[in-house]
């Protein structure tokens, strides 16, 4: 699964989602332009880097971010996208649904049975 807005900032739901998800035993790939590593895992600039099929991709990232990513995690074909809170605006949701993207929106990491408190 990828994380898309994967941080390096622990304090951020982009790197608890990666924590949760690792812990949650998925393997994941942290998605984020400017960093190398994220939490020990090495981090990819787009979701078009990812060498592998995606089950899941959940996104944290600013509403215009995420529109401007969409194409290329259309283009990666994941299963389901999850679209978290500040994330998700309808603008955002057309043009996923547009792309025929399966969308959920909500925590994702809430989804797995962990809550993002669990990770400080």
């Amino acid at each position: 699964m990828a994380i898309v807005g994967a941080s390096t900032q622990r304090r951020k739901f982009g790197n608890k989602a990666v924590r949760a998800f690792r812990d949650a035993g998925w393997e994941v790939f942290p998605v984020n332009i400017r960093a190398d590593r994220v939490e020990g895992l090495e981090a990819v600039a787009t979701v078009t880097d990812i060498p592998v099929a995606l089950d899941r991709v959940s996104v944290y990232l600013h509403p215009d971010d995420t529109f401007a990513a969409l194409d290329g995690i259309a283009a990666s074909q994941p299963q389901e996208v999850w679209l978290n809170p500040g994330s998700d605006d309808p603008r955002v949701v057309a043009r996923a649904r547009e792309l025929g993207l399966e969308i959920r929106r909500g925590c994702s990491i809430v989804d797995v049975g962990m809550s993002p408190a669990d990770y400080p």
